[in-house]
């Protein structure tokens, strides 16, 4: 799951200026001192210092996805049922979800810096608990690392993005923040599974490995500087009129900049819009389902076929999915279109044929065609997640009209265009409903075979990108003009 504050790439205006994710143009958040990404702590700071904040966001993803390959070694030396092993992966979406919606408000109000180290913590610990193969210990586990999981994929990467500086284009930021997060989830499955593969421990040594990464880089971002803009002067003194004005303060105790209460009415309007509910969300889950098939449903369908190299097989399976992920996503960048679904329906009908080569994988036991299945799908994964970012953005921004800012220092009157969750984490949660497919394809394995059952969820997409494509020209968002007003080309700030 590569999660993303905002899609590949960027947005580009007619004049070809790259639009930010999450930070508007012209303006770039400063650290305490006043420079962005120069640390004011003891110690110097070191030269790059986005490149911790990458790692965090890495290391978070890494203890995301290391129980792909461990979750082979549970079903070889234990007893564990197919249905419990399932049931365990998909319990990190109990975490994750709160992680993703509180991760953005928690940064502002206490921090980044803060924030992303204490999720570092969480997510050692889970791992030192996930070392002993016992299954209350796996699930309590997995629930928290799902939690700093959620926690550092949305602050982690806005720390990263700030850091970055001003002179970096916000484009190129948030394919830093995208890349962190594949490479992490990649890596961790890889790792886990040629740790699992070729040391002793092949359950304790990967949760252990990942726990000692984990403290490594809360060494590495301890002289990272807080990029939260500070409050102004008069912002304690105008926190009770700004409330009556209709501008709550997100961050009490001077951690960071008010925020404009009709925010939360913003995404309350996007979820219930039209394009949400027949454009947006049938194809949701399709996103991580895709990608939990092709890792977590196939791989141990044909594991009798690799004997000895189990957990090392779906380790590359893992990571071969998550890369064509990252590298389908800018892609999905160019096939969007404002005025259609375009990029969507690509991007569905990709993860339908990805089941059906699943399904014929599933039938004829070959390790040939669970890899081709795992292009596939992983390329579909890539894109649905990249064009419902796009669609989603173009939902959350606010319309035109003077806003009223925020009192940060970094904030002005204009068209308000900040939002309080980012889009991302109001996607990403609708998304993660896809952690379910490994635990539900278990549950039903005993009435139907999987090629039986990855063929009726190739049906289900099917009707699903139906729905998208009788609504792929209808309810399109009104375009926010005043940005441009001499193209009347929207401006798109998510």
């Amino acid at each position: 799951m590569s999660t993303i504050d905002g899609p590949a790439g960027g947005d580009k205006n007619p004049g070809g200026e790259a639009t930010s994710h999450g930070i508007d143009d012209g303006e770039f958040p400063r650290t305490r001192s006043g420079t962005a990404g120069v640390g004011n702590s003891p110690g110097a700071p070191p030269a790059t210092p986005w490149l911790p904040a990458a790692a965090a966001v890495a290391v978070a993803a890494w203890g995301a996805n290391q129980f792909t390959a461990l979750a082979t070694v549970y079903r070889a030396r234990t007893d564990w049922s197919a249905l419990s092993l399932a049931a365990m992966f998909s319990v990190y979406l109990v975490g994750l979800v709160p992680g993703l919606l509180v991760g953005r408000p928690a940064a502002d109000r206490y921090g980044r810096r803060r924030v992303v180290r204490g999720a570092l913590v969480l997510s050692a610990a889970a791992s030192a608990v996930l070392a002993v193969p016992d299954q209350p210990a796996v699930y309590a586990a997995r629930l928290a690392t799902g939690f700093a999981a959620g926690l550092v994929f949305l602050a982690g990467a806005t720390w990263l993005r700030e850091l970055s500086g001003p002179s970096v284009p916000p484009a190129a930021s948030a394919r830093r923040a995208m890349y962190a997060t594949g490479v992490g989830f990649s890596a961790g499955a890889l790792a886990s599974g040629v740790l699992a593969e070729w040391l002793p421990g092949p359950t304790t040594l990967p949760a252990l490995a990942h726990a000692l990464c984990c403290l490594l880089v809360l060494r590495a971002t301890r002289h990272l500087a807080e990029t939260a803009p500070g409050p102004r002067p008069e912002h304690a003194a105008g926190r009770r009129e700004g409330a009556r004005d209709g501008v709550r303060d997100g961050m009490p105790g001077g951690r960071g900049h008010g925020v404009p209460a009709g925010q939360g009415e913003e995404h309350r309007a996007a979820v219930r819009h039209p394009r949400f509910r027949y454009v947006v969300l049938p194809a949701s889950p399709a996103v991580l389902g895709s990608a939990t098939v092709a890792y977590v449903v196939l791989p141990p369908l044909v594991a009798d076929r690799v004997p000895g190299f189990a957990p090392l097989f779906g380790g590359l399976v893992a990571a071969l999915t998550l890369a064509m992920g990252v590298l389908a996503q800018p892609f999905a960048a160019r096939l969007d279109d404002r005025d259609s679904a375009r990029a969507t329906l690509t991007a569905m009908a990709t993860v339908i044929a990805g089941l059906l080569v699943g399904a014929l994988a599933a039938e004829r036991d070959s390790v040939a065609l669970v890899v081709a299945a795992a292009l596939v799908l992983g390329t579909g994964y890539g894109l649905t997640l990249g064009a419902g970012l796009h669609e989603v953005e173009r939902l959350t921004r606010t319309p035109t009209g003077p806003a009223r800012t925020t009192t940060g220092p970094n904030t002005r009157t204009g068209p308000s265009t900040t939002t309080g969750p980012s889009a991302a984490s109001l996607y990403q949660s609708t998304t993660s409903t896809g952690f379910l497919t490994p635990l539900l394809l278990a549950g039903t394995a005993g009435h139907a075979s999987y090629p039986v059952l990855l063929t009726g969820m190739a049906a289900v997409g099917l009707c699903c990108l139906g729905v998208t494509a009788a609504h792929s020209r209808r309810h399109l968002p009104e375009p926010d003009r005043a940005a441009h007003p001499a193209t009347g080309r929207a401006r798109i700030h998510p």
